[in-house]
């Protein structure tokens, strides 16, 4: 392409476009020469929006014209819409007397939007994804089994050494293990992952950590024989600081800025030892290392399991009866039918047993319930029609539950549908009303994460960290703090919330994006590849979009990224 002769000096203030609020505000400035020989004819500067399928015509820019030059200088506010996610602003020029000639020069002044507040988990359902569970029941008090528990548990061992050993601190590890098999009986995933520490008498054997998972793996026998050979893995770490960061988090043995040093040193691009000999420079880190290091000796063991419920043999019985009955017949309590339904894993048995119960007694809990099942079942349906219905009969259903007795619940999942339907407000205005209503924490964990990803919609990343200060164990909900942090320029944070999002599963992909999204900023660009390349392993769907992202432009001019992240 010929070098532009009158486009040369046009500028895009800010360089990248971004996303503030729901519009992109940017300017655009420059001056075309006035030269004996190039004196341009009739000029005109003109801008668009474009993408494959849609465009916009941001009209022409007027010309000031001095002695040696036109000047032009334009501020430009729009409304944002999804398709200029991937668009591209072009800058023509033109001259000459001929109205829709051909651009004499056209140049290309960003490509894509900075949106990374957009990439927000409401609870939608996504192709290749796990269906994330949304709305909340209203429960009985007993153990509700779809809901699953997940506990990682540290088995040590001596220096150097993949014997496991029966000490005194692995016993009582291996006593909450079995307290926590005893009240999550359905095992659904296994997970150990083999350690070792920095130290040197832990050797250069990167065998270590995985032959420390095996030895782990032996120890816990009958607990994970009886599991499917694919719902145990088994993993390892070697010369990987990762471990080590978790561990800086809670630790109290040195001062916030001291802490900030180690971060930036274990989060730059040199490799494990040059960070290594850079750690050990910093002051106070021998301490570190001798309260830490050895805490690196392990092999994790992490369980994901769901409690048991339900009706015994002769109450299943009754339940059947009942259901067929249409004389109003019934011989259990309200607690047991609430039990039955929280028992089973099919929404359609759910529906049937939450409908009889609204004939049967005057609560609020299976219009509310009822609601849940069709808010899912809307889940499973890519048909936005068949949404829509459901999410009308949900909402109706809702009415009627508050009608009945004001719950947090109803208002929840009335912001939740609100959420699902893009009135952003109106879901925010349900939450707020919830979150007034009731101090059980549970409740607001899971209230206050969804009311902190609409916060990050509406700009106020701010007020959405607060939002994020509960235990949380889902992975989206970490990301979303993450993004929080990250929107605010607080990386520290942001790197934390998008390491728990990996620590809580890996293959959920999005806190990997959200680690190389940091690195990307900081100019580390091999970190940023090594997230990248895990992230769209774990979750395809992130391919195409760092295919998009400007934040990694300068990334897709290398040949690394594409030989790096592509995927089959």
């Amino acid at each position: 392409m010929p070098e532009n002769k009158f486009l040369k000096d046009v500028e895009l203030i800010p360089y990248k476009l971004k996303l503030e609020g729901d519009s992109i505000r940017f300017t655009v400035k420059g001056s075309i020469p006035i030269e004996s020989i190039l004196t341009p004819k009739n000029p005109k500067v003109s801008l668009k929006f474009r993408a494959e399928q849609n465009q916009l015509d941001l009209g022409e820019i007027e010309l000031k014209r001095n002695v040696a030059n036109y000047e032009y200088e334009k501020k430009f506010a729009l409304k944002f819409e999804s398709w200029m996610a991937g668009a591209s602003l072009e800058v023509s020029f033109f001259q000459g007397k001929k109205e829709g000639s051909q651009a004499q020069e056209m140049q290309i002044l960003a490509k894509g939007v900075i949106a990374p507040q957009l990439m927000v988990k409401l609870g939608e359902v996504y192709p290749d994804e796990p269906i994330p569970l949304v709305g909340l029941f209203i429960t009985t008090g007993s153990r509700v089994k779809e809901i699953a528990r997940k506990e990682e548990f540290a088995l040590m061992f001596d220096p150097g050494d993949s014997e496991y050993k029966s000490s005194i601190a692995n016993q009582e590890t291996l006593k909450r293990i079995d307290a926590f098999l005893e009240a999550n009986p359905e095992v659904q995933e296994i997970k150990i992952t083999g350690i070792q520490s920095p130290e040197v008498s832990e050797g250069k054997n990167s065998t270590l950590g995985m032959t420390r998972a095996q030895s782990v793996k032996k120890a816990l026998g009958p607990r994970v024989n009886s599991i499917p050979e694919a719902s145990l893995k088994m993993d390892s770490r070697w010369n990987d600081w990762f471990d080590l960061r978790l561990l800086l988090r809670d630790y109290k043995g040195i001062s916030t800025n001291r802490k900030d040093e180690l971060y930036a040193i274990l989060m730059n691009q040199e490799t494990y030892l040059e960070q290594s000999e850079r750690l050990k420079k910093v002051p106070g880190f021998s301490q570190v290392a001798q309260d830490l290091f050895p805490k690196l000796r392990v092999a994790k063991v992490e369980i994901t399991a769901k409690p048991r419920a339900g009706l015994n043999m002769q109450q299943s019985m009754k339940l059947k009866e009942a259901l067929s009955n249409t004389n109003g017949k019934n011989e259990l309590s309200f607690g047991e039918w609430s039990l039955a339904a929280e028992a089973t894993q099919s929404l359609e048995e759910k529906a049937a047993i939450y409908s009889k119960m609204t004939e049967l007694f005057r609560s609020p809990l299976p219009y509310n319930n009822m609601a849940v099942v069709r808010i899912r079942q809307a889940q499973r349906t890519l048909d936005q029609g068949s949404k829509e219905v459901l999410w009308e009969e949900a909402l109706r259903l809702l009415v009627q539950a508050y009608r009945i007795e004001p719950t947090p619940h109803s208002l929840h999942n009335q912001g939740q549908i609100l959420a699902f339907q893009g009135d952003f407000w109106g879901a925010y205005k349900k939450l707020s009303d919830a979150s007034a209503m009731t101090l059980n924490p549970d409740f607001l964990q899971h209230n206050e994460a969804l009311r902190g990803a609409l916060d990050i919609l509406r700009g106020d990343y701010k007020l959405a960290t607060l939002r994020f200060e509960y235990s949380f164990t889902d992975p989206k909900d970490f990301f979303n703090k993450g993004l929080a942090y990250f929107m605010i320029g607080d990386y520290a944070n942001a790197t934390m919330a998008f390491e728990e999002s990996v620590v809580q599963d890996r293959e959920f992909g999005y806190g990997y994006y959200g680690l190389a999204m940091i690195a990307a900023i900081g100019g580390q660009s091999e970190v940023a590849l090594i997230h990248l390349k895990k992230a769209i392993s774990a979750n395809r769907q992130l391919a195409e979009r760092s295919y998009q992202d400007p934040l990694f432009e300068e990334l897709r001019k290398s040949q690394e990224f594409f030989t790096e992240i592509a995927v089959d």
